[in-house]
Order: structure tokens, then sequence, then C-alpha cells
């Protein structure tokens, strides 16, 4: 964050804006999050660059939560009227779930992406038998 630029802060008025948008990202990522889940029985239906992309998406949108949560804390701070207020506290507690869903959907998707077609692919005939008679993949390093 060192060499990112100051933000711009919003006034009040702008909280209709900043509601669609972390009320946007958190719909999106519980999207994301059951799209994944679906995945999880079978990993190796994704790849490594979707994988990657997924990872690189989240983990910059979990960088960024801060200034979220810094612009609810000035308003919240300022003086607001009951609605407005009412609105800032509901947004905090959206962003508190963004932010668990999106730790949610990195967890996972670190752990699908043992499981990419690359790396099924990469496994001897042996690795391929041993995990079919063991019911699960082996735990050894490459």
């Amino acid at each position: 964050m060192a060499d990112q630029p100051t933000p711009h802060w919003q006034p009040i008025a702008q909280l209709p804006l900043i509601a669609s948008l972390i009320d946007g990202a958190l719909d999106d990522a519980e999207e994301q999050d059951a799209t994944l889940q679906e995945a999880k029985p079978k990993p190796h239906v994704l790849d490594d660059d979707t994988v990657g992309r997924v990872v690189k998406v989240y983990t910059e949108q979990h960088e960024d939560l801060w200034l979220y949560e810094e612009q609810l804390r000035r308003w919240h701070a300022g003086t607001l009227t009951d609605a407005q207020r009412r609105e800032v506290e509901r947004l905090t507690g959206q962003l508190r779930r963004l932010r668990a869903r999106i730790d949610a959907i990195l967890a996972l998707a670190d752990e699908l992406g043992r499981g990419t077609i690359e790396k099924v692919l990469a496994k001897s005939d042996l690795e391929m038998g041993l995990e079919f008679l063991l019911g699960h993949p082996l735990e050894w390093e490459r």
C-alpha cells in the first residue's frame, strides 16, 4: 500500500454508489464461491490458469477491502441521519461477510489448485492407480 495513491474519500452523498459496489461484490463472491464448490468433488475440470485468475482477482479484491472499511469508518464518525447510519452499519456487516467469503474463496482455490487437469496429467500411471485404490490423492511432494 505504500506506493498507492492517497484515496479520494467520498462524501456521504455517494453512499448509494458505495452500497451498490459492496453489495455487488458480495453477490459476485457468493456466486463465485458456489461455482467453486461445484468443482470441489472434481477439481480436474479446472485448469491452472482458471484457478490462477480466481486467486489473482480475489487477492486484489481482498487487498482493497480496507478502502471500503475506512470509508465507512469515516462516514460513521461523521454526522449522519438515522437512515444513513443504519445503511453504514448494514454495509459494515456486508463488508465483514465479503471478507469472510473472499477468504473462503481463496482457501478453496488453493485446495482446487492441487487437483487441476494439469496436475492430474502430470501424474504417472502408478500414482493414478494408487490414488484410485486408496480412494484419495497421494500427499507426497514431486
